[in-house]
């Protein structure tokens, strides 16, 4: 009898069905989106559906190349589709977001107009004191006109006529990462950068007026504020099914939701 048992138990563990790894995904790119939204939504997403999401930063352009060269499943990109991408790229809108100005949170000016900005970054300007702060020399924080991805994009459309920005005297040059620009301005009384709403936020850093109007939630979704943006998802068009049932629960309304709570405009924000 203990032998017939023992004859059972080994047949049922043969024909037990061999455990399923979890099913990954994993995406890289826009150094605004990760940390706006993406960060935290990819983690209520494994919550909801046991699926992990890893998601990096590095820039636009790290994920559009990471996506092109197929290291990864999906970008972040607050970059529109260009014609330099692959045809089968595929631009999803997440999320909006909006093109601010920071410095140093120790830095006393608080207003800024976008003539003001262009002349930044035509090198007119590059003393805080022409701007009604300290004397002190300005210092612009970019990277090359291709490095600076979407932040550059939107500098060239809503303040530079069409023209990315280019270094000058008051220029430094860095990294392509707004992550990198934000963080030198949090140590660097002098600094000045542009980057985006979703991450400035959640540094150590002065968003400065524009106009008058501070940017916030409330006001990049109402227009007060200017220089709203989009924030995308890119996939390739034949991406997997996964990857199709992570950018629908970005963009259903429990996604939207989510990405509203955490301090962002989301896509239902604008609707209402």
């Amino acid at each position: 009898m203990p032998s017939r048992l023992v004859l059972f138990w080994m047949l049922g563990m043969i024909l037990l069905p061999a455990a399923v790894p979890a099913q990954s995904l994993s995406g890289s790119g826009c150094s605004v989106s990760v940390p706006g939204y993406l960060a935290d939504l990819a983690k209520a997403y494994e919550r909801e559906t046991g699926v992990k999401v890893t998601v990096l930063g590095g820039g636009s352009l790290r994920g559009l190349t990471d996506l092109k060269e197929g290291r990864m499943d999906f970008a972040a990109s607050c970059q529109s589709k260009s014609a330099d991408d692959p045809e089968d790229f595929e631009y999803i809108t997440a999320s909006w977001d909006a093109l601010v100005f920071i410095v140093h949170p120790s830095n006393p000016v608080k207003s800024i107009t976008p003539r003001q900005v262009e002349a930044i970054y035509e090198g007119k300007i590059n003393n805080w004191k022409q701007l009604g702060g300290p004397d002190l020399p300005l210092i612009s924080v970019l990277s090359t006109p291709l490095g600076m991805g979407g932040v550059g994009e939107a500098l060239a459309k809503y303040i530079l006529h069409g023209k990315r920005p280019t270094p000058q005297k008051n220029s430094t040059l860095q990294s392509s990462s707004a992550a990198i620009w934000e963080q030198l301005v949090e140590d660097m009384p002098e600094g000045f950068a542009s980057t985006g709403f979703g991450s400035a936020r959640k540094r150590n850093v002065r968003m400065l007026k524009v106009n008058g109007v501070a940017p916030t939630k409330e006001t990049i979704i109402s227009g007060a504020y200017p220089f709203r943006r989009p924030l995308y998802i890119v996939v390739r068009k034949n991406a997997s099914p996964e990857v199709r049932k992570f950018v629908d629960f970005v963009r259903s309304r429990k996604g939207q939701q989510l990405i509203s709570s955490y301090g962002m405009p989301s896509l239902a924000d604008l609707k209402q």
